[in-house]
């Protein structure tokens, strides 16, 4: 359990770096669609990443520490857009949306792991609304994933 700010800024920084990789990881999906209500999902998805890297960076910053300012090489988060990013060539759009949502399923396991830790309230607070954003997401992710298998 953390219980210094230098831990919860540790977890908060880990959090950018989750987001940083979604938020890449939703733009390499939008252009590898060529549906144009898949591609403005996955924008939408990736401007509410950047929100939350803006969000947890000011939280760093209020607890005195120093963000993150890159996504994560060795973070799970940042391996699955990866694998994202090598498999999507040639993949039809439930391909891309399944695909997709293993970085929201990597995410959600962030957010709840962090909700684990001792955080200060509102970093607490910030990190819960943050974590049902990355839910929503990952629900509407599933959703269209469901949608677009059964046309195929």
């Amino acid at each position: 359990m953390a219980t210094t700010d230098d831990d919860a800024i540790a977890t908060l920084n880990d959090l950018i770096e989750t987001s940083r990789d979604g938020e890449q990881g939703f733009r390499t999906c939008a252009e590898n669609t060529r549906t144009a209500e898949l591609k403005a999902v996955f924008l939408e998805g990736a401007e509410r990443c950047a929100g939350a890297v803006r969000e947890l960076t000011e939280e760093v910053r209020r607890l005195g520490g120093k963000p993150e300012n890159r996504g994560s090489v060795a973070g799970a988060a940042h391996r699955v857009w990866v694998d994202i990013k090598a498999t999507l060539s040639g993949k039809d759009d439930a391909g891309i949306l399944a695909e997709c949502e293993r970085g929201e399923d990597s995410a959600l396991d962030e957010y709840r792991d962090a909700l684990e830790e001792d955080l200060p309230e509102s970093a607490r607070a910030l990190v819960q609304r943050q974590l049902e954003g990355v839910q929503e997401n990952h629900d509407r992710i599933r959703e269209l994933r469901d949608r677009y298998k059964r046309k195929g």
